[in-house]
Parts: C-alpha cells; structure tokens; sequence
C-alpha cells in the first residue's frame, strides 16, 4: 500500500490506537524513561484502556485479522517463524509458557507496518516469585524469567498478508508451521513416533497428552490406519480430533477493546459507573482498604489510593498502554519498581527501551483462575520494547517485562 493510503490503512488494522511521534518528539531519546519515585502519577495523560469481550465470531480473532486479544492460542503474526530454542519455556521450571495476551500494535514505519507483542507466562506462582527477584540483578547474562515477551514486525508487503484490509470472509492466504497438538501455542517440533499425526513443543506436554488419553487415541487410529475396512468418516473425524488443542487448562479466549481513559468521567459515580460491573466499585473499594490497612508507611498508602482513585474509573480495565514518551506505568506500590539502570538496553540494537503498556491483574478475574494463595497473581506486569522498534533477522524479538507481585 503507497502513499497517502498507508496512514488510513494503519488506522483501519490497528488493534490500539497508538499515538504517532512528531519529529520533536524523535529529539527527547535522552529523557529519562524510568520511574521518578517521588512521583507516583503517570508522566502521561492519555493513555488506552484495554477491556476482555467474549468475540461473536471466534474467527474474527484469527491472525489475518491482526487482533489484540487475551487468552486461547496466539495469533501469530509471522506463521512460520515462531519461537525456538529454549526461548518459549519458563527458565525456572522449565515448562512451556502459557499464552497471556497480544497487543497489534503498529508503528508509523514501513518495516513496522504490521507489528504485535505477544506475553507468555508461567502458571506457576513459585516460579513467578522467584522471577520477581532474578529480574533485579542487573542485566545477568543469562536471565532467569518466568514472563516473557516477545515482539514482531512486517513491512507492508511480506509473504503472508496483502496489502489491503482484510474483508470478514477471508481466510489466511498461506499455512502456518505446524503446532503443538497439547497447547496449540508452540511449534510442534515432535512427532509421536505411533500415529505420526500428533506433534508436540516438548516432551513435557507430550507426557500430559499421553496421561490424558492419547495413547488410547493413537492405537485407534493405527488400527483404522491400517484397517481396509476403516470408513474415511473415522479416519477424517480422528485426524480432526488429533489437531485440535488437546490441553484443558488454555485460559478462555477474549477479544481485546480499546477505550481512551479521557473518556470516563472523573466523576463517576457508583450507580451510574460500577453499578453493572462484573468487576464493582465496591468491591474494588472493599480490596484496596484491606490492601491498605496491611502497607506500613505513607508511600506505600499513597501509591495504593492514587492507584485505586485511576483504576476505579474503569474497574474492568485489564490493560494501560501508552508508548508516548516519558510514559510510565500506574505502579499500585511505591517498592519493587525499577530504576532507570534496572532496565535493559535492547537485545538487538543496543538501544534505550520505552514503556508501551502494563496488564492488570483483573484479567485473572476473567480467566477464572481461582483466588487462593497458590494461585498465579500479580500487582501488575509492565511491558518494555525498543524504543526504535529495531529491525533485525529474528522474527519474533525478545522484549522484556517488569513483575510487581502485590
């Protein structure tokens, strides 16, 4: 897509809308990107709110479509590319990360036309603890993280999308690598050695799949395999059963929508605001008190009430991002945020990295996770990306993640 059309078609596929740069803006790289912690306000005043809505169509939320949405499978924006190594798996126990979220999100760049941000965690709460203190030893030289996000981009004109929007009727116009039959989230690098159709990430989940019934499955349908008398209904309903995602612990799947903050009124009142809330005013009133009758000093009160005074404009938010510069996160505590020297230059290009957005811990709520004291929680997860948005040969570029645990 050429000239003019390019900014409206960046605006149509858009996932969030993001605030473009001026070229005054480019000459602030020097300005301090972390936290001033005598200050607990955002350095920014508009910023997007991210809400969970269940989609009408679940195939709105496929890749071609460049959603931003919470929970199911990623929507990969490079298919093929994905993923590899050791980079997909919790560095602490490791298992294979959970998909958490992905947030379209493109720049004004040519070579950023298309680009999203994708966040795994670890469903551990252990393990997410002891990230909380791997990620303050300064730039280790090999890391020890429980969250990880990764970042990817495409020009406008590349392999797998066109270069016009997408009409509802469209279906990805090339294959993506082949997936994980237990997760459906990592590229499924190994084969089960009997039915030759289930692939697995790793062999951790190809142990659950075999604990869950697979062996069974896949004796199946070698016998109808090898049967002459197998109907081609049996074997084309198996081989479907065998590609869908087999684990029964994938979070329910959302769409993510945005809402700019200036629009809720400062002055919401609790019937008219929260009164038809799945998560209310008074309960979010009722958890911030407790919260802050157990803090001892000031600070720790004071960033908690400005917190909950933000928050409960919109108590269902599950998602802040502004990529504005100078922006910072609503931290909920005065402690545990980083310094400017806490956080990392880029992988990549050695340069500076910028806030863009934070999840909050409501999205649990909606993921039904359970709220005990082993459950996965956090106080929020502020997400870091290049400043630049750098280019280079890796498809999926590994940004990085602050956890405040509450």
């Amino acid at each position: 897509m050429a000239g003019s059309s390019r900014s409206d078609a960046v605006e149509e596929l858009r996932g969030l809308r993001i605030t473009s740069l001026d070229d005054d803006d480019e000459e602030e790289e020097e300005q301090e990107v972390a936290i001033d912690d005598d200050d607990d306000e955002e350095a920014n005043d508009y910023v997007v709110l991210g809400f969970v809505k269940k989609p009408k169509n679940s195939s709105s939320l496929l890749r071609h479509f460049f959603p931003s949405k919470a929970g199911g499978i990623p929507a990969w924006l490079d298919p093929i590319n994905l993923p590899s190594e050791r980079s997909f798996l919790c560095d602490i126990c490791g298992e294979p990360l959970q998909f958490l979220l992905q947030v379209y999100a493109p720049e004004d760049m040519e070579y950023a036309f298309h680009r999203t941000i994708f966040v795994f965690i670890c469903t551990s709460l252990a393990c997410l603890r002891r990230d909380q203190h791997e990620q303050w030893k300064r730039h280790p030289e090999k890391p020890s993280r429980s969250v990880k996000v990764f970042r990817c981009q495409l020009p406008c004109s590349n392999p797998f999308y066109s270069s016009e929007p997408p009409n509802k009727d469209d279906k990805p116009s090339r294959a993506g690598a082949t997936l994980c039959t237990w997760c459906g989230t990592w590229k499924g690098i190994k084969q089960c050695p009997s039915c030759r159709k289930a692939n697995y990430c790793s062999e951790k989940h190809r142990v659950k799949h075999s604990q869950l019934g697979h062996d069974y499955d896949c004796q199946r349908l070698r016998v109808a395999s090898d049967s002459c008398d197998s109907s081609l209904s049996d074997r084309g309903t198996m081989t479907v059963e065998l590609q869908q995602v087999a684990c029964t612990t994938i979070w329910p799947e959302f769409k993510i929508d945005q809402e700019d903050e200036s629009a809720f009124d400062t002055q919401m009142s609790e019937d008219n605001g929260g009164a038809n809330s799945l998560v209310t005013r008074n309960r979010t009133d009722d958890t911030i008190m407790s919260l802050m009758q157990a803090f001892e000093g000031d600070d720790e009160k004071k960033s908690w009430a400005y917190f909950e005074e933000r928050i409960s404009l919109a108590p269902e938010q599950v998602l802040r991002y502004c990529r504005d510069p100078g922006a910072r996160p609503l931290w909920p505590m005065s402690s545990g945020r980083p310094s400017k020297d806490d956080l990392p230059k880029c992988s990549y290009c050695n340069g500076p990295m910028r806030f863009e957005f934070q999840i909050l811990p409501q999205l649990l709520y909606y993921f039904r996770v359970r709220n005990d004291v082993d459950s996965l929680d956090w106080a929020t997860i502020a997400v870091y990306t290049c400043e630049a948005s750098c280019e280079a040969s890796v498809a999926y570029k590994e940004e990085y993640a602050w956890v405040q645990l509450s």
